[in-house]
């Protein structure tokens, strides 16, 4: 596992082949990494699953509403919902989309991330200043290769817990 130089931000994301360590980026998107922490701290992304996952792009999930294997479960519902909280501002930077980067997932509105994010597979410099960048996989990013292709995958994979660091460390 890498080295976590500040477990207040970051993220242990466990997926079925092993763990993934995130690092949040508060300093350049505030709210966005709030969040996250938030619906960690609620074990509110626990059991949700990546519900649009396309080869050569990004894995999507974070739908707390309708993702969750173990709570009202619709796969034709997932992506479709976010949580109980209000739609966060566009935190847009000079951040690239690169390979392990976090993304906020949205609607056609700037402003209406919620809990959705997507991880990317490869650099994907199209999105860049379209979508807020909040974190980078720093180790793990073997486990985000394998998870399950589709939109939605047939048998998606699913975020088994995710933890703030420092509530685990």
């Amino acid at each position: 596992m890498a080295e976590i130089k500040d477990p207040e931000n970051t993220i242990i994301m466990t997926l079925k082949d092993g763990e993934v360590v995130i690092e949040l980026l508060p300093d350049v998107a505030p709210k966005h990494s709030e969040r996250m922490k938030a619906l960690a701290r609620a074990k509110a992304y626990d059991n949700v699953v990546f519900h649009r996952v396309i080869e050569g792009f990004m894995a999507q999930t974070g739908d707390v509403a309708n993702g969750n294997t173990e709570n009202n479960f619709s796969i034709r519902r997932a992506g479709t919902g976010g949580s109980d909280m209000p739609d966060l501002p566009a935190e847009f930077s000079k951040l690239p989309h690169a390979r392990g980067t976090l993304g906020a997932a949205r609607s056609q509105n700037p402003n209406s991330a919620n809990s959705q994010f997507f991880i990317n597979f490869r650099d994907n410099d199209f999105l860049n200043g379209q979508y807020t960048v909040y974190g980078r996989v720093i180790s793990g990013m073997e486990h985000v290769d394998k998870i399950v292709r589709g939109e939605p995958p047939a048998n998606p994979d699913k975020m088994l817990t995710v933890r703030v660091a420092a509530d685990v460390v």
